[in-house]
């Protein structure tokens, strides 16, 4: 029977090489010289620091610029975070949106249902699964997730025939 998983994933490397880019332009950048700014990846997500809340928003843009260029999408990331201050160091932790969690696989599968597809959809961990007779109507969820807004980038991966 037919299958695929339905999942929020973001590439790592390419993540890296967006935090990367986006420390070399900080390095290179005229309103910036002299400024103890910096971007750090750590497991809880990135890490913003500056000298002041102003550049912390510039920051944020110059980093929302280089994770688009590396195909990474903006929802995948959460900027609510709200900046902290330290002494006379400002600080922003930029949390990474990965992983289908219970309220958003909820939705998944309402809206897969609430289609009238012949398929079947189930939470599976941080992934759902969707398994249905024919390839046509797992393509048509396809489609209908792709056209959805959930909030959060979706990927299809192991697609099995």
């Amino acid at each position: 029977m037919p299958s695929f998983d339905v999942v929020s994933e973001i590439s790592k490397p390419e993540l890296k090489n967006a935090v990367d880019n986006a420390s070399r332009e900080l390095s290179t950048r005229f309103d910036f010289r002299g400024v103890d700014a910096s971007f750090s990846l750590n497991d809880d997500g990135i890490l913003m620091k500056a000298e002041g809340d102003f550049q912390l928003k510039q920051m944020m843009n110059i980093l929302i610029e280089k994770l688009g260029k590396r195909k990474i999408d903006p929802h995948a990331v959460d900027f609510t975070g709200t900046p902290e201050q330290s002494g006379k160091t400002w600080s922003q932790l930029i949390k990474l949106r990965e992983g289908i969690d219970r309220e958003m696989g909820k939705k998944i599968v309402k809206a897969i249902k609430d289609s009238k597809l012949k398929v079947q959809a189930q939470i599976d961990g941080d992934a759902v699964r969707v398994t249905g007779k024919k390839k046509d109507d797992l393509q048509a969820v396809i489609a209908l997730l792709r056209a959805a807004d959930f909030g959060q980038p979706l990927q299809y991966n192991n697609f099995r025939s």
